[in-house]
């Protein structure tokens, strides 16, 4: 790009950051880029002119073996075969190297203090915690999830929301094994801790744990969230702290205790944190529950609260997190069936082959080593693999969970079909392509293995 600017071909300020991703539908190469789209405007030329220019000097340099341009504009890189095969060969022996911190921020990177404020029904309470997850992972993050508005108390008639007189009462273990959350995450003003929030160095626990605060009830508060300014916001910047008069929230606690996180580098200057409202559709249209039910921490029997305690906690979390947080979620059955139409099912089957060829692998004497791998679906898997690092970096600034989980889906579909083709067959003996395409398995296992680990859901071994 600079060369053609230096030429007199464009007469543009070149962008600091050019994105280069997988070709997608209609695309060819090993990589595209939509930078002459970009550029055509304030060029002002056509974008195919540009394009033009563009791949003319792309030709030019070594490792690339052609370059076409199809669509408006969109230039398609193709890599000659020798640049190929090194440039997987790292990126599995990154992935390996790293294992499922693969897109995760270097240790040392500078990160903000982040206030995650949302509901206390199901649905925000998970996106809350994963996106936590998300910021702490990718971004170095310190991360405080607070939980406001009010409480459906009882009695509180239908779309009513009261507030309790003392804490909500305690929810059915259930639940507290449904959502799977965090210990420390503030919940009331009367129980909080003084000052409660991840460590930007402690991962937060991903298991259901029996110290699950009690006062989390999967029905308080989401009569509030009928409204309209209760919608989501995924696509909002979580650079800029949301302005006080926007929150939706009828009600704040008192104060959980000091609202700023010293900066990692212990300066005595505290952070001001990036305040940020965690606000998907809720899974239920929040109707109060019978005044027996609530009192007994139960879901009433036919609501989707109970569909989706029927469902258990890998199961349940998918259903809220798969669908984009504009979406109401729709738990059902289906989560649960071990078939291809099910694709918590494809994900978490794709990681298990992957480690069970690991497995059988090693009976047969050999084990991965990185190298060069050939085959359309090798190279289909490599594409989705190397953008993993992107999808997380998206599923975090944005704060959509459902970015990483479709992404676990495709990196499970272009899994699947290349798995069987990594073992020896018959009489075969063991060779270095066989090493390679081992490499590739377990670093696609790698990946599903971490991605599901962001989203709290569990990553069998065995399925």
């Amino acid at each position: 790009m600079r060369r053609a600017v230096d030429a007199g071909e464009l007469s543009v300020d070149p962008p600091e950051r050019v994105v280069v991703t997988p070709p997608g539908a209609g695309g060819c190469g090993d990589y595209a880029t939509n930078v002459a789209l970009q550029l055509a405007r304030p060029a002002g030329q056509p974008a195919l002119r540009v394009a033009d220019v563009l791949r003319g000097h792309l030709l030019d340099l070594d490792g690339i073996r052609d370059v076409s341009v199809t669509g408006p504009g969109f230039l398609n890189i193709s890599l000659r075969a020798a640049d190929a095969d090194a440039g997987a060969q790292r990126l599995v022996e990154e992935i390996l190297r790293r294992g499922e911190r693969y897109g995760h921020a270097d240790p040392g990177a500078p990160s903000r203090a982040v206030e995650l404020r949302c509901r206390r029904e199901p649905r925000a309470l998970v996106h809350a915690d994963v996106v936590a997850r998300l910021l702490r992972a990718v971004h170095g993050d310190t991360v405080r999830i607070r939980c406001v508005g009010v409480s459906a108390g009882a009695g509180s008639g239908a779309g009513a929301g009261v507030s309790h007189a003392g804490p909500p009462p305690p929810p059915a273990s259930a639940w507290a094994d449904l959502l799977a959350l965090p210990a420390d995450i503030s919940l009331t003003a009367a129980d909080a801790p003084a000052d409660v929030h991840f460590s930007a160095d402690t991962p937060a626990d991903t298991s259901p744990s029996a110290d699950t605060p009690a006062d989390v009830s999967p029905f308080a508060g989401t009569a509030a969230d009928t409204s309209p300014s209760a919608g989501p916001r995924a696509d909002a910047s979580p650079s800029a702290a949301a302005p006080a008069d926007v929150s939706p929230f009828a009600d704040t606690p008192a104060d959980l205790g000091p609202a700023t996180t010293a900066p990692p580098d212990g300066n005595d200057t505290p952070a001001t944190p990036v305040t940020l409202d965690i606000r998907p559709t809720p899974a239920v249209p929040a109707p109060a529950p019978p005044e027996g039910d609530l009192a007994e921490g139960r879901a009433p029997a036919g609501t989707p609260e109970s569909d989706l305690l029927s469902l258990g906690p890998d199961a349940a979390r998918w259903a809220l997190l798969h669908p984009a947080p504009h979406d109401r979620p729709r738990p059902g059955r289906a989560y649960l069936v071990q078939r291809e139409s099910n694709p918590l099912f494809r994900v978490r089957y794709a990681h298990a082959r992957a480690r069970a060829l690991l497995r059988n692998a090693a009976d047969l004497g050999f084990g991965p080593e990185p190298g060069p791998v050939d085959g359309p679906g090798a190279r289909a898997l490599l594409a989705v693999l190397a953008d993993h690092p992107r999808v997380l970096d998206g599923a975090a600034t944005h704060r959509a969970p459902d970015r990483l989980a479709r992404h676990l889906v495709n990196v499970a579909d272009a899994a699947l079909p290349y798995l069987v083709t990594v073992l020896p067959l018959g009489e075969e003996k063991p060779s270095a392509a066989h090493r390679a395409r081992l490499a590739l398995a377990e670093a696609a296992g790698t990946v599903l293995a971490g991605g599901l680990s962001l989203l709290g859901i569990d990553a069998p071994d065995h399925l």
